[in-house]
């Protein structure tokens, strides 16, 4: 299997103890690896006090038919700058396909094709993004830390993002709830 391209559209957890509070039970949702690096896309926690409404608002787009949903922290790189991960029923000028499962859009087009109720069938947004140099996800994968599955659509859209750790961990037939921090040393 080419490993450099193995992520692409899987789920990227966190390991208990990481050693990165920023990634503590990150569920990244993987939108690029390959021999230059690689991107994702946080799904696994919200940004407290943000909202869809609120976002739109700040480009001077009225909400319209958009539920106010919650925003989702993408990942420590670039906190600013915007995404959403949709179904791939729907295209715009930036819409990358992210392994048939899902796609991902980075222009303002889609907030206002999702304000007019023309957008995706189903989203997600997301501020900022997790990102690796070249070979730098592929090392770490090697080390304690990150664990990847299967990225179901269904986790993606119909799961909380705060039930999405556990819940993805149990996709893969383990229960999170045993999970250690730490190893022993025999």
């Amino acid at each position: 299997m080419d490993s450099a391209r193995y992520l692409t559209g899987q789920f990227l957890l966190a390991m208990p103890g990481i050693g990165d509070s920023r990634f503590d039970h990150a569920v990244i949702a993987m939108c690029a690896h390959d021999e230059e690096g690689a991107l994702g896309i946080g799904v696994g926690a919200t940004i407290d006090g943000l909202g869809l409404h609120d976002l739109l608002r700040q480009f001077d787009i009225d909400p319209g038919e958009a539920p106010d949903a919650p925003v989702h922290f993408g990942g420590p790189v670039e906190p600013q700058r915007g995404f959403v991960l949709h179904a791939p029923d729907w295209g715009g000028q930036d819409t990358i396909d992210v392994a048939g499962r899902w796609a991902l859009s980075g222009t303002i087009d889609i907030l206002k094709a999702i304000a007019e109720g023309s957008g995706p069938s189903k989203w997600l947004v997301a501020l900022g993004y997790a990102g690796w140099g070249e070979g730098q996800l592929d090392a770490e994968m090697s080390r304690h830390g990150w664990f990847n599955t299967e990225g179901s659509t269904g986790l993606l859209y119909d799961i909380s993002a705060d039930l999405r750790w556990s819940m993805a961990f149990s996709a893969a037939g383990i229960d999170a709830r045993l999970l250690a921090n730490s190893t022993g040393t025999a």
